[in-house]
């Protein structure tokens, strides 16, 4: 029986648009921001970059601090605050 991948919830989804305006705000490329994700020790290609900013691959922790970090940013930050998760 093939597994089934889970759904990417509101929280992952709005994790990945946080990502992309944050991205954009900053004037980055998704090649450049994978590039300082991987220079900062996590591997990230733009392909996976963009498949998580389009919702279409699931963000782990270990990925979220590294783009958050890349950005410039805290983590919590492209996280969603209270309502969304209920």
């Amino acid at each position: 029986m093939a597994i089934r991948p889970l759904e990417i919830g509101p929280a992952g989804i709005h994790a990945a648009r946080a990502i992309e305006h944050m991205r954009i705000e900053r004037g980055l490329t998704q090649h450049q921001l994978a590039g300082r994700c991987t220079a900062l020790g996590r591997p990230i290609t733009n392909t996976a970059l963009s498949r998580t900013e389009r919702a279409h691959r699931r963000c782990d922790v270990d990925d979220l601090v590294a783009i958050a970090a890349a950005l410039g940013v805290s983590a919590v930050v492209l996280l969603p605050q209270g309502a969304l998760l209920g």
